[in-house]
């Protein structure tokens, strides 16, 4: 699966991730602790035309997870930073990480 922005929030991970501890932390710390994006218009620029597709995303996996939704999906800076949350765990999945 390509998701939205996958390369952009790759490299993010690629410039972030010797900041933290290869643990089982690391997922946390890179995308729970600060937001990835703020402003809501830089948000809803940053969602584009694919907005509805991103929310898709997000009302899945919080479904699937916590079996209701939890995101403020009216919020663009909710609805990115849980998309890139979301994205940023697929991609480290991905990653062969060796955790301390």
């Amino acid at each position: 699966m390509k998701y939205y922005k996958q390369e952009e929030i790759q490299e993010y991970i690629d410039d972030n991730i010797s900041d933290y501890e290869i643990d089982d932390d690391l997922h946390h710390n890179l995308f729970n602790t600060d937001y990835y994006l703020t402003y809501y218009s830089e948000c809803e620029k940053w969602l584009g035309s694919h907005a509805f597709e991103c929310i898709r995303i997000i009302q899945e996996y919080e479904q699937e997870q916590f079996g209701e939704i939890f995101t403020d999906l009216g919020d663009s800076e909710k609805v990115v930073n849980m998309y890139v949350y979301i994205v940023g765990e697929y991609l480290l999945g991905k990653m062969d990480l060796e955790t301390a």
